[in-house]
């Protein structure tokens, strides 16, 4: 048994995008008890940013979520993860363009995979979103954890043009439809 059974913590990962955003959304939740960000989805071992960079590997910019099921649901992760990025753009998030952009659920047990079939099944009968839903939902692969420097990235430099423009505002749209889900504390 790993150290989450033992605790009762839960596995998410997502891509949605850039890492740096998808991490500091996630960060902020109560009951989310450490988010990584890394590669998935691809077809080599242990790449590197430089090779993820190119869309060559198959690799996907994502989070490893790890969560406490009794404070926050995976529903719950859902509901964030669709607020948070555009689910309907194929490959690309903003400015950010290639297959290493995508937005993808890697679900780690069937419930998590009914519940994301279903909860994107409701979105598009709700006509949530202006277009069609692109999210891949897939079986979680190999996650390989990014280099140091990708890690808490938006809190680290807040400062930065990139963290101002694209990041920023996705915080904000969590503090206003998110606020009793965040942790005491968070901006």
């Amino acid at each position: 048994m790993n150290k989450q059974n033992k605790l009762g913590l839960e596995i998410a990962i997502f891509a949605g995008g850039c890492f740096w955003c998808t991490e500091a959304v996630f960060q902020r939740l109560e009951g989310v008890e450490e988010v990584v960000s890394g590669y998935t989805g691809g077809t080599i071992k242990n790449p590197a940013y430089r090779e993820i960079t190119t869309g060559r590997t198959g690799h996907a910019e994502g989070v490893k979520i790890t969560f406490d099921p009794k404070k926050i649901s995976f529903a719950e992760l859902l509901e964030v993860f669709f607020a948070t990025h555009d689910p309907t753009t194929l490959n690309r998030q903003g400015n950010d363009v290639g297959t290493q952009y995508r937005s993808e659920i890697f679900y780690t047990n069937p419930e998590q995979k009914q519940l994301a079939e279903d909860f994107i099944t409701l979105l598009e009968k709700e006509n949530i979103f202006d277009a069609p839903i692109v999210t891949a939902i897939s079986e979680a692969k190999p996650f390989y954890v990014a280099e140091e420097e990708h890690h808490n990235y938006y809190n680290n430099y807040r400062q930065q043009p990139y963290c101002q423009i694209i990041i920023d505002p996705k915080i904000k749209k969590l503090n206003n439809y998110f606020s009793k889900k965040l942790k005491h504390g968070t901006v």
